[in-house]
C-alpha cells in the first residue's frame, strides 16, 4: 500500500487508515479479524482507535475496539509491523469529558492495557477542552512521549485557531506539537445549518493552516454513512445545500470515466488533493473493504480535479 508523510515527524503511514471503532462490538470478533486481516494483506498497516469505542452500541462497552485488537495482534503476532492510533478526551461512562494531564495519563494507560503494547504510536486529543489550560494538556502529552507510551500526538476536533494556539504553546516550552488532525471531512460540504456537535469539520482554514504547518489532515466520516455506495441511503441532511446535487454529478460524471466506483473517487480525491487528506476508511464486509481499497488504483487527472474541486463553487 502506498505510504504518505505524517506531519513533520518523518514517518510514512499507509494512505489508507483503517478505523476499528465498531471492532468487537458492532461486528464481531470473527468479523473484525476477517477486515483486519484482509487490509493488513494489501499492505495496510495504520489502525485507529480510542478509548471510548464502542460504548453506544448495545451492549457495548469503552475499550472494545482497543481489546479486540489487542486480541488479534497477539493471535497473528504483528505488532512490530502496525502503526496503531488512539484517543482520550470524550466522555464515557464514569469517565467525564476533558484533558486533564491527570485524566490523559490514567486513559493513556488503560488504553495501552487493552491494546496489550507497550507504546502507542499516535495518540490523540479527541475534543478540545477549553476548561483545561493547553498549558497543562501539552506537557501531560510531552510527559507520555518521554516515558516511551506514546511516540507522537495529534489532535481532533480543534479549530484552527486552536491548534496554531497549541503548536505556539508547546513549541514555546520545547514540548512536542501535534503532528496531525483528524476531522469530520468528506467531499461534499455540510451546509450552513449542519450541527455535529462535538464534533468539529474540516474547512478552508484548516486545510490553510495543515499546508502552511506541515500538519497531516486525516478525515473521518468521509463515506457520510454509505450515501455514495448505496442508493438506499440518502445524502445526510447536514450535507443537502445548493451544490450537493452539483458535486455528486461531477462525482458520478468521473466515476464513469475512470470506471472507478464513486466511492472510491472520493477517497482518490483526498488523496490528490493539496494538501493531501488521509482518508479514514470503514468496513462492515470484505466487499466494502475491498472497494476502499482500489481508490489506491484509481488516477485522477489535472482536468478531472479541477472539475471536482469547481463543481457547485
Amino acid at each position: 500500500m502506498k505510504t504518505l508523510p505524517l506531519g513533520n515527524t518523518g514517518v510514512e503511514v499507509s494512505a489508507l487508515c483503517l478505523g476499528a471503532m465498531y471492532f468487537g462490538s458492532k461486528n464481531d470478533k470473527a468479523t473484525s479479524f476477517r477486515l483486519l486481516d484482509q487490509y493488513v494483506d494489501a499492505g495496510g498497516s495504520f489502525l485507529d482507535s480510542a478509548n471510548i469505542y464502542a460504548h453506544w452500541v448495545p451492549g457495548g462497552h469503552a475499550g472494545d475496539s482497543e481489546r479486540l485488537l489487542g486480541e488479534w495482534m497477539r493471535e497473528r503476532g504483528n505488532r512490530d509491523g502496525l502503526f496503531l492510533a488512539s484517543k482520550v478526551g470524550f466522555a464515557y461512562p464514569g469517565i467525564e469529558i476533558g484533558l486533564s494531564a491527570q485524566q490523559i495519563e490514567e486513559e493513556c494507560n488503560k488504553s495501552l492495557q487493552h491494546l496489550g503494547v507497550e507504546t502507542i504510536d499516535l495518540y490523540y486529543a479527541h475534543v478540545d477542552d477549553y476548561e483545561t489550560p493547553l498549558e497543562e494538556t501539552m506537557e501531560a502529552f510531552y510527559r507520555l512521549i518521554q516515558a516511551g507510551k506514546v511516540r507522537f500526538i495529534g489532535a481532533s476536533n480543534y479549530l484552527a485557531w486552536r491548534m496554531e494556539q497549541a503548536k505556539w504553546t508547546a513549541e514555546t516550552h520545547g514540548w512536542e506539537p501535534f503532528c496531525c488532525i483528524q476531522q469530520r471531512y468528506s467531499y461534499l460540504r455540510p451546509n450552513h445549518n449542519a450541527r455535529f456537535g462535538m464534533q468539529q469539520v474540516g474547512n478552508p482554514d484548516l486545510l490553510d493552516f495543515c499546508k502552511r504547518r506541515g500538519v497531516t489532515l486525516l478525515a473521518y466520516s468521509a463515506m457520510l454513512g454509505g450515501c455514495f455506495t448505496r442508493y438506499d441511503r440518502p445524502v445526510p441532511e447536514q450535507y443537502v445545500g445548493p451544490d450537493s446535487d452539483q458535486r455528486l454529478a461531477a462525482l458520478r460524471e468521473v466515476a464513469a470515466e475512470t470506471g472507478a466506483t464513486v466511492s472510491q473517487i472520493v477517497l482518490a480525491w483526498m488523496l490528490h488533493s493539496d494538501p493531501v487528506v488521509l482518508p479514514l476508511i470503514a468496513a462492515s464486509s470484505p466487499e466494502v473493504m475491498a472497494d476502499s481499497l482500489g481508490a489506491l488504483e484509481v488516477s485522477l487527472s489535472d482536468e478531472q480535479m479541477q472539475r471536482l474541486n469547481a463543481a457547485g463553487v
